[in-house]
C-alpha cells in the first residue's frame, strides 16, 4: 500500500529500512523552526531517549496525558477502519492506542519529518501493527486530496510560526475526505480563574515561543477561510487549560 499513495501523488519515497522496520521517506528537509527552537526535545537521539518516558510527558502536562490521549482516541472512533493519518509522532503510548483499533484491511499512517521520531515510534509498536511511518513535512504532504478518513494532531500546533500551523491545517483539511474528521489536541484560552494561566504561561513563553496564539485565539482562528463555517465541536478539561477540537470536514 505504500507505493499506492507515491505514485498517486507523483512522487516516489525512498524505503529507510531499519532495525525497527521501514520508513517511506519523502526527502524534506528539517524546517529550521524546528532544528532551532526544539532540537533539544524532539530532534537530537538524546533527546528522543531523554523524553521518551511515560511518567515525564505525563507530568509535562501536569498529569494529563492519559486523559488527553484517551480524549483522542475516543474522538478518533471506537474502529479505525479505512485509513487513518497521525500528523506527528508523541511520546508514550497514544499511537499503539490508536493501531489497536485498526482493523485488518485498514491503514495508519504516522508522519514526521524528524527520523528519529519516526524509528521511535516503530519501536514501540508490536509485530504486525497496521501502521506506516512516513517522512513528510506537515505543512507539504505528499498525500493526494481525501486520502484518509480522518485525521489526528496531537499538541502540534502550538509548537508552529503562524504560517506553519496554517499550512498544517490546510493540508489536514486537504488529506482527509469529505464528512472525514480532523482532531486536535492542544492547549486552549484557559479560564481567567486558573492559576497556571498566570504561573505556567510565563515560562511556556520561553520554552513555546509559538504558542501564545493558541492560548488566546480559537482554533477555528487558525483554519483556512474556504473551511470557515464547518461543523466544530470542542471539550475543554483542566479548568480549560486543554482542549478537543474535533472538525467535521
Amino acid at each position: 500500500m505504500g507505493s499506492s499513495i507515491a505514485e498517486a501523488g507523483g512522487f516516489a519515497p525512498a524505503r529507510v529500512t531499519t532495525d525497527v522496520g521501514d520508513i517511506l521517506d519523502y526527502g524534506p528537509a528539517i524546517p529550521d523552526y524546528l532544528d532551532d527552537v526544539y532540537w533539544c526535545y524532539y530532534v537530537k537521539p538524546w533527546a528522543i531517549k531523554l523524553y521518551e518516558r511515560p511518567w515525564l510527558v505525563n507530568l509535562i502536562l501536569w498529569g494529563w496525558y492519559h486523559g488527553l490521549s484517551d480524549a483522542a482516541v475516543e474522538a478518533m472512533g471506537p474502529s479505525l477502519t479505512g485509513k487513518s493519518v497521525q500528523i506527528a509522532c508523541a511520546y508514550g503510548g497514544l499511537t499503539n492506542q490508536l493501531a489497536e483499533r485498526v482493523p485488518e484491511g485498514s491503514q495508519l499512517d504516522v508522519v514526521d519529518v524528524v527520523e528519529g521520531q519516526l524509528r521511535n515510534m516503530r519501536s514501540k509498536l508490536p509485530a504486525g501493527a497496521r501502521v506506516r511511518a512516513l517522512r513528510m513535512d506537515s505543512s507539504d504532504l505528499k498525500v493526494p486530496d481525501a486520502t484518509y478518513d480522518r485525521a489526528l494532531l496531537f499538541f502540534l500546533l502550538h509548537e508552529m510560526p503562524r504560517d506553519v500551523r496554517t499550512a498544517t491545517l490546510k493540508e489536514a483539511m486537504r488529506v482527509v475526505k469529505p464528512g472525514g474528521k480532523i482532531v486536535l489536541i492542544e492547549f486552549a484560552p484557559c479560564a481567567f480563574w486558573h492559576p497556571l494561566k498566570y504561573l505556567w504561561h510565563l515560562p511556556l513563553r520561553v520554552l513555546e515561543p509559538f504558542a501564545h496564539d493558541i492560548w488566546t485565539r480559537p482554533m477555528e482562528h487558525w483554519l483556512p477561510e474556504c473551511y470557515h463555517g464547518k461543523k466544530i465541536k470542542k471539550t475543554f478539561y483542566f479548568g480549560r487549560f486543554y482542549q478537543r477540537v474535533e472538525i467535521e470536514v
